[in-house]
């Protein structure tokens, strides 16, 4: 019986492990990508989110998240698409990118956990969402374009 419960404890510390460990692991796995803004280049660390449950989920439980990195939606092909903030507790920009990288919209600061949707306003592709202000913060605007090569 002893042993059973000292193999549980394992299993257990394990499982608490990989969970703790799981965030970390996340974060490591990030892209480089350059915005060209008017003043110059501002490099970003992106994770990349490309399957349905991965733009599903979003940044949604973030807490944090540091002014240099984001999250890059890729759509495959360029679509009329909307947001929401439902289930993210940080205020975000949301940056709308045609295929070419052009960045053709941005929504700054939508508000967290709200439902009210975010259209792109035009068929995009890529959608980068980062710490809200920092757009403007750092010049990023509307005819700025994301550097080649653009992720696929």
């Amino acid at each position: 019986m002893h042993q059973g419960k000292a193999r549980g404890a394992g299993l257990l510390l394990a499982f608490g492990l990989a969970i703790w460990l799981a965030p970390a692991a996340l974060a490591q796995d990030l892209t480089e990508l350059t915005i060209h803004t008017r003043q110059g280049p501002l490099p970003y660390f992106v994770e990349l989110a490309r399957t349905p449950s991965e733009r599903s989920r979003g940044l949604m439980f973030r807490e944090e998240l540091p002014k240099d990195h984001g999250m890059l939606f890729d759509f495959g092909q360029e679509q009329s698409v909307s947001f929401w903030m439902k289930n993210t507790p940080l205020p975000l920009d949301l940056i709308f990118i045609k295929a070419d990288g052009e960045i053709v919209r941005i929504t700054e600061q939508a508000e967290p956990h709200s439902l009210k949707l975010l259209p792109s306003g035009q068929p995009v592709r890529y959608v980068l969402e980062i710490l809200g202000g920092t757009a403007r913060e750092r010049g990023i605007r509307p005819g700025d374009r994301l550097g080649e090569p653009l992720p696929e």
